[in-house]
């Protein structure tokens, strides 16, 4: 009875509005005077828990992100993008989803890449002819490709909560992260053709194809070199994913101040201070909720919710359906990175009794609260990309559901039941078992 109070705690207060953190801290608190009426050994816990390297990458990811808007290399990945797919019909509306991915390889977040992305190509879209309101949907959408494309902030967690490899993690998303912005992109394609008023670049030959795509890729060469020395790095064994992290905000800042030569100390300053806000909310949260974690632990509660699914049914795939449906609304009260860290202790016991590799539930978790995040009531990336986009909930949810039910769900779904797509890169470079 206690362990069901402390859930509709933490529930209600989320949807009241309370910051995330206090969420956790009131439900922690609760269950701590319940079972522990002197439980000042769990403060012990909840700093260990922080004590770890691995996190030490979360800022720099979020300062690495603030930086390209500011640095001039998210919208040079926007050029290149466009320079590749710009001259067809719906091509920068494809383009945009494709940087969107690119970003991803970079920043490691949904909400960043919908505020860089967003920000420089919802009003470029809508002077192409896209209605602000599509441009808008389309981009909330494809920001969740920020968490699948490694780095990923949510994978970070994830790999320090359940102690499995990192690295591992990441690869786990790359397929699935890879077929959802194919399937938007065709989403996109078959959209275009209901606005008349769509521009399309004009044709030009095959020679001065070739000549827009190299000048796009020589201007952007130092933006695309950014993903390929952050992965490379980690890949090849020369780099932590702390690491690369730290690497990637010194390239940034390189790049934005002596090659595009865009950044400037103020802006510089702005992003620290707004990376160090961030680092400081997670930072919080992660101290309650590994708190919140120790005492479910102790009380057994990731048993119990493993036993309660096995009595509903002891059919692997029914469970995995049932789990789904539960990450999705996990993901639709709270943001990734909240999710990740209350989920991932809570079904590992589960999923470990059902057959299910934890690198596969990297993905499973990954790409369920990715769908999450976007879909209503509470949606937070969704309504952030209303902000930055300037348009009401009620003008773009149709677009919205139109990309999550023909391309998010069916990606969630085969993630899910068809392991090898989250399993064969782990595989292939890293031989796990």
């Amino acid at each position: 009875m206690h362990i069901i109070i402390d859930l509709l705690i933490l529930v209600t207060t989320i949807i009241l509005g309370i910051p995330v953190p206090f969420c956790f801290m009131a439900a922690a608190l609760y269950m701590g005077l319940v079972f522990f009426p002197d439980f000042s050994f769990l403060m012990t816990v909840g700093f260990r828990g922080l004590n770890s390297l691995t996190l030490l990458s979360i800022p720099f990811f979020i300062m690495a992100g603030a930086l390209m808007g500011s640095a001039g290399i998210a919208e040079k990945l926007t050029n290149f993008a466009n320079s590749m797919l710009g001259r067809i019909r719906g091509g920068m509306g494809a383009a945009t989803i494709v940087a969107c991915a690119i970003f991803g390889a970079i920043s490691g977040t949904a909400s960043s890449a919908v505020a860089c992305i967003g920000t420089i190509m919802i009003p470029r879209l809508e002077e192409l002819g896209y209605p602000r309101n599509y441009s808008t949907a389309m981009v909330s959408c494809a920001a969740v490709l920020g968490q699948l494309i490694p780095p990923s902030v949510p994978m970070i967690l994830y790999g320090w909560v359940t102690q499995q490899s990192v690295a591992a993690c990441f690869l786990s998303t790359v397929v699935p992260g890879v077929l959802t912005m194919t399937l938007f992109c065709v989403i996109n394609y078959f959209m275009c053709k209901k606005f008349p008023n769509l521009q399309v670049g004009k044709k030009i030959s095959k020679k001065e194809r070739n000549q827009e795509i190299f000048v796009a890729t020589k201007k952007g060469f130092w933006s695309l070199l950014m993903p390929f020395i952050i992965l490379g790095g980690i890949y090849g064994g020369i780099t932590t994913p702390t690491e690369s992290a730290a690497v990637a905000v010194l390239y940034a800042t390189l790049v934005g101040f002596f090659i595009h030569k865009e950044l400037k100390m103020d802006i510089l300053g702005e992003a620290f201070h707004n990376s160090a806000t961030t680092s400081g909310v997670i930072v919080l949260m992660l101290f309650f909720v590994t708190i919140l974690g120790r005492l479910y632990t102790m009380q057994r509660v990731p048993m119990m919710v493993a036993d309660f699914l096995l009595g509903v049914s002891d059919n692997k795939f029914v469970i995995l359906f049932m789990v789904n449906i539960f990450l999705i609304i996990i993901g639709m009260l709270m943001d990734d990175l909240s999710g990740t860290m209350l989920v991932a202790p809570l079904l590992m016991p589960l999923m470990l009794k059902i057959g299910v590799h934890p690198i596969h539930f990297a993905a499973i978790l990954g790409t369920n609260l990715g769908l999450g995040n976007v879909t209503p009531p509470t949606a937070p990336i969704l309504y952030l990309g209303g902000r930055i986009g300037g348009v009401n909930i009620d003008e773009y949810i149709k677009p919205a559901l139109i990309f999550m039910i023909f391309g998010s769900i069916p990606i969630v779904l085969l993630t899910t039941y068809v392991p090898g797509l989250s399993l064969f890169l782990p595989r292939l470079i890293m031989g796990i078992k």
